[in-house]
């Protein structure tokens, strides 16, 4: 925080809380100096107490201060503004590349000469595991120790290089496996609304608890009132590294919230319609806030449920004020009651506060819901916000059958399942999880299933057979409500039990199916269902063998996981036969919205909270075994495939050199709309016929314990080979084959084989996509991997916008179609090259244009627009990426 200190717009002032004094960033102050700040929404009031506080008159200016609150007048701006979050959070995947690049970077100081260990976080960095866990077995009381046994079997060198991180990098906390997932953690301990730190000579300074997350649901603590959202691995490395984010001043779209919840209607059911509206309205690139009279009966965990899917409806962050709501959850979780009170003393001595008579500020836009409309609801089968209500849900799977997968003609065809005495057909249920950070943090929802669960398990219901029911909770305190209230005993009768504690089957660690009924699908190509509780449904990513996925509450979960079979319509059709050998529907297992409050009020307390946070950096036995390396660089196990020094240092000196122009490119892949991260990056099981299978077989790994793409995040050699591998990845250039191939001289390769032998030419190398190209999770290496694969440049009609940074942020050039033209209407089939001249002269968002030359030598021309935005974007490009940038500045 070097620029504390910095009077120039003297708003700098003292609040005393329980005779507790602390220094602030007043914005009363600095209404009176420049204008009234009072009808600026919550979100930018906490953007603008970051510049005022570090004002320096170079990276934040009194203008820059003046543009946000000029914002009130146009309710949008252009200016780019350097914005520095209190700390940042990761998780494990996310988290190992980038104390990886610290490593690298701690190596590359020492080759130059330099201080190694100025190469260390300047703010908290909170790394939780929770990604890891994978739910090889389900369904029965030792899933949960055999899978955390599996876990430290397969990690055991990630884990212990984490160690050694956390002992040798300055602000570094390590959160060991088994404790939760890293989002609820951050919203029930971690996060504290208004942070507090220490000045050069020591006076405490109060502001706002803001955060970036190398995972796109970072957002989730916005819930709270804590600005945070995703980034890529490479940004948050720049914001570990005292390197501020930049950002243009944002529009702010208001979301007004009226009325209550009907009875019977879940915080899941609201945020399906809340994404689904917000995806129409179109938010990406734009804050969202919440207001209006709805907030008022609102609890926190609704809150948190979502800002957590912010990355579902495409926006930066969904922000909740402070208000009763928030001191209230603070209490609940274990706060201190002088970080209670002084939330509440500085929310509103700043005009951060709501209240049933706070003014609406102004936005950009607004749009409204009024609660009590809101109806029970899926969202499927591919992505979250196509919101379905839940009686439209099978007809919705049956015109999908007909025309996503063209099998509308085989509805009712069945297949046996070897040694079993049950058949499986399209819609049938492989997968009921309860799971993920979206509704594992909401108490009412969670409840709900246990109480589904003992109303079934009284009347004799069972999942059926082919369904593998997982729970994975979001943190620990979950297991000891459900646990008190007796509702685990329900859930574990119904097979239901703990899995284990981490983000599992929302990220694809669901774990095999059953061998027969696996073979079985696949043999009869069976289009089965996934029902799960979690913010991801995109195809391929919860499981191989499932291709339709469906995002319900968890109690629908339970229920689902009885009836078996999204074909069938769970709103009139029985459920199952009772043991008294009578039907059971859905409304019979359904419970009421005060047995539900019943049981969280007799359930849960703080001292839960208080009790599993107060050793949560400790660990396990298991955590606590692990060795540890010291020294202020790391010691690279050379034989490790889990961790390795990457290149992207080598050879790097200490000037940069001008960019060069990127001339007869060929084209890598083609590729339509909505290619997500999980499509580029590696993600899910390693297959042994896979470049990255191959590669672990050449040096002895088994099959068995190939692990994740996600567990080997911090070894290149794998990531490299899985980028762009989805199995249900789309390059138009092969004739509509799914897969992670391309053509190279007419042949047919894997695209990292294929880009080696262009690598081997010298030839540099284009992807040209649709719409939304690069949606989905802050990957960093749906970016790494691009930019090793020897991509230089990016051509779409639309970027996602962690995506579109990440690719700055390594080197990586996005170009956006001119408007009305595409791939389509340019009639590219992948054989064309592509040259982008006087690359060392681009300027931000600047026309560029790129000459195309076609295979029968006729050429062409595309109008682009440059998608690096700002001027310290450019900045990084220009130095062949962020991590670059930082480096040779930090050895200046």
């Amino acid at each position: 925080m070097t620029a504390i200190g910095s009077d120039r717009l003297r708003t700098r002032d003292t609040l005393v809380v329980d005779g507790q004094t602390y220094a602030y960033y007043s914005l009363p102050k600095v209404a009176v100096q420049l204008g009234n700040v009072d009808r600026l929404p919550f979100s930018l009031k906490v953007l603008l107490e970051n510049l005022l506080r570090f004002e320096d008159g170079v990276s934040v200016t009194v203008e820059d201060i003046r543009a946000l609150i000029e914002w009130q007048a146009d309710r949008q701006s252009s200016r780019e503004i350097q914005y520095r979050p209190a700390r940042v959070l990761m998780q494990d995947f996310t988290g190992v590349p980038c104390i990886v690049d610290l490593a690298a970077m701690r190596d590359t100081m020492n080759r130059w000469g330099a201080d190694a260990s100025r190469i260390n976080p300047q703010v908290p960095i909170h790394l939780v595991i929770d990604h890891s866990v994978m739910a090889d077995k389900a369904s029965e009381p030792a899933a949960f120790e055999h899978n955390v046994k599996m876990e430290y079997d397969r990690n055991t060198e990630r884990y212990a290089f984490l160690k050694w991180g956390a002992s040798t990098l300055d602000n570094l906390k390590v959160v060991p496996p088994g404790t939760g997932i890293c989002h609820q953690v951050n919203l029930e301990h971690i996060a504290q609304t208004v942070w507090t730190s220490t000045d050069k000579d020591g006076t405490p300074i109060a502001y706002p608890d803001t955060c970036v997350g190398t995972d796109s649901h970072t957002t989730m603590v916005s819930g709270l009132g804590v600005l945070g959202w995703g980034v890529g691995g490479i940004e948050a490395e720049a914001a570990m590294l005292g390197q501020p984010v930049s950002m243009l001043i944002p529009d702010v779209v208001g979301f007004r919230l009226s009325g209550t919840m009907s009875e019977g209607v879940t915080a899941t059911d609201l945020v399906l319609t809340v994404t689904q509206m917000l995806r129409l309205h179109g938010v990406v690139g734009r804050f969202v806030e919440f207001y209006g009279p709805g907030l008022d009966a609102l609890p926190l965990a609704d809150r948190a449920t979502i800002a957590n899917m912010a990355p579902e409806y495409g926006a930066t962050c969904g922000f909740f004020p402070i208000d009763e709501a928030t001191l209230t959850y603070l209490r609940l979780t274990g706060r201190t009651k002088e970080r209670v009170a002084l939330v509440e003393a500085y929310a509103k001595a700043q005009g951060m506060w709501r209240d049933a008579f706070t003014p609406d500020p102004v936005f950009t836009d607004t749009l409204e819901l009024d609660l009590s409309t809101v109806l029970p609801s899926v969202a499927g089968p591919r992505r979250p916000q196509d919101k379905i209500l839940l009686s439209d849900a099978s007809r919705g799977f049956r015109s999908e059958l007909a025309t996503g997968y063209g099998k509308g003609e085989e509805l009712d065809r069945r297949a046996a399942v070897a040694h079993t005495n049950f058949t499986l057909g399209h819609g049938d249920i492989a997968i009921a999880a309860i799971t993920s950070c979206t509704n594992t943090s909401n108490p009412s929802v969670l409840v709900a299933a246990g109480l589904v669960a003992r109303k079934a398990r009284a009347l004799g219901l069972k999942p059926k057979p082919w369904v593998r029911t997982t729970l994975s909770p979001g943190s620990q305190v979950v297991t000891d409500y459900l646990v008190r209230s007796g509702l685990q005993q329900d859930l574990d009768a119904l097979g239901f039990n703990l899995t284990g504690y981490g983000c599992m089957i929302c990220i694809g660690n669901s774990g095999s199916l059953d061998k027969a009924i696996s073979q079985t699908i696949n043999d009869a190509g069976l289009v089965t269902a996934a029902v799960l509780s979690g913010n991801r449904n995109f195809e391929g990513r919860i499981s191989p063998d499932v291709r339709a996925n469906y995002l319900a509450s968890p109690p629908l979960v339970v229920a689902y996981s009885l009836l078996g079979s999204v074909a069938r319509d769970i709103t009139t059709e029985p459920l199952g036969i009772g043991a008294n050998g009578q039907a059971v529907y859905l409304k019979d297992v359904w419970p009421s919205n005060a047995e539900i409050q019943t049981i969280i009020a007799s359930s849960i307390d703080a001292e839960m909270f208080a009790s599993r946070y107060a050793n949560v950096y400790e660990g396990d036995d298991r955590w606590k075994a692990l060795s540890l390396k010291t020294g202020d660089t790391y010691n690279w196990p050379t034989a490790s495939t889990y961790v390795a020094n990457p290149p992207f240092f080598e050879g790097l000196e200490r000037e940069a050199a001008p960019v060069a122009d990127i001339l007869d490119a060929n084209t890598l892949a083609l590729f339509g709309d909505s290619i997500t991260t999980d499509h580029i990056s590696p993600a899910g099981s390693i297959k042994s016929a896979s470049p990255a299978g191959q590669w672990l077989l050449d040096r002895q790994v088994q099959p068995a314990d190939f692990n994740s793409y996600g567990c080997r995040r911090g070894h290149h050699e794998i990531m490299m080979r899985g980028t762009f591998a989805n199995i249900r990845i789309q390059n138009e250039m092969m004739g509509g084959l799914e897969g992670g191939n391309t053509l190279f001289e007419g042949a047919a390769l894997p695209i990292y084989e294929a880009a080696m032998r262009h690598k081997a030419k010298g030839t540099p190398l284009v992807v040209v996509a649709g719409k939304e190209y690069g949606t989905g999770s802050s990957r960093d290496w749906a970016a790494k991997g691009t930019a090793l694969l020897g991509v230089r440049a990016v051509i779409a009609e639309s970027f996602e916008r962690i995506h579109r940074s990440n690719l700055v942020g390594m080197g990586v050039l996005p170009l956006q179609f001119a408007d009305k033209v595409n791939r389509q209407t340019l009639g590219l089939d992948g054989t064309e090259r592509f040259t982008v001249r006087h690359v060392a002269f681009l300027q931000p968002r600047q026309a560029v244009t790129v000459e195309g030359i076609r295979s029968d030598g006729s050429t062409f021309t595309i109008e682009t627009l440059c998608r690096i935005d700002t001027a310290d974007e450019m900045g990084y490009f220009m130095s062949g990426g962020i991590l670059p940038y930082v480096l040779r500045k930090l050895s200046a």
